[in-house]
């Protein structure tokens, strides 16, 4: 059995051998090195001291000739100006729409639909910020500005509109952001959870 093995193995690697070994690689015989014939050439002169002008001294190919073709004599180039160039004249007026101003408005008005107000339970108790709060203090409790910053609210059922400045931290209730004091919720007929526009000032 091993014999056999190894038979067709050594058949398998001459067949592999014969198949894989290229034929013997022939190389092509170096190009013979021709000169050009210089009959085929012809001399043309390009006049060195005019700028950016250049003369035919022979005649042009007749095989291409056609309307507009240049002659024996013609010179290529742009015409230099006789003098100086002419100033343009003044551009007349444009006709064009007055423009209309763009109004950029830096301080808008943003709705909150979930404003509440504290009061009941707090009279007679120091805020946040420091200040009595009794049921005349007019302000609002925020969570981050800073004490003092100016708040202006306007309610949207009557259009009342005040301006107060942050007293206390809150509301602690999530989704809110904003809670009139019991004065500042009187004041814009706004004693309730619900909707508001407010901007900074």
């Amino acid at each position: 059995m091993r014999s056999i093995r190894v038979i067709v193995r050594a058949a398998l690697i001459a067949a592999l051998t014969a198949v894989a070994v290229p034929a013997v690689a022939t190389s092509r015989p170096p190009a013979t090195e021709i000169s050009p014939d210089r009959s085929a050439f012809a001399a043309v002169r390009f006049d060195g001291m005019s700028a950016g002008r250049s003369t035919m001294t022979i005649a042009p190919d007749q095989a291409f000739n056609s309307d507009g073709s240049l002659g024996a004599t013609d010179v290529l180039g742009d015409a230099m100006p006789a003098g100086p160039s002419a100033v343009p004249g003044e551009r007349p007026p444009a006709e064009q729409p007055p423009a209309d101003p763009i109004v950029v408005v830096l301080n808008p008005w943003r709705y909150d639909r979930n404003v509440s107000f504290y009061g009941p339970g707090f009279y007679g108790k120091r805020t946040a910020c420091g200040y009595a709060y009794t049921t005349t203090i007019m302000g609002v409790a925020h969570r981050s500005l800073p004490c003092g910053t100016l708040v202006t609210f306007r309610n949207p059922a009557n259009g009342r509109t005040i301006t107060v400045p942050v007293i206390d931290r809150g509301p602690y209730v999530a989704g809110r952001t904003w809670d009139l004091s019991g004065a500042a919720c009187t004041a814009l007929a706004h004693c309730y959870t619900g909707p508001i526009y407010w901007k900074y000032g």
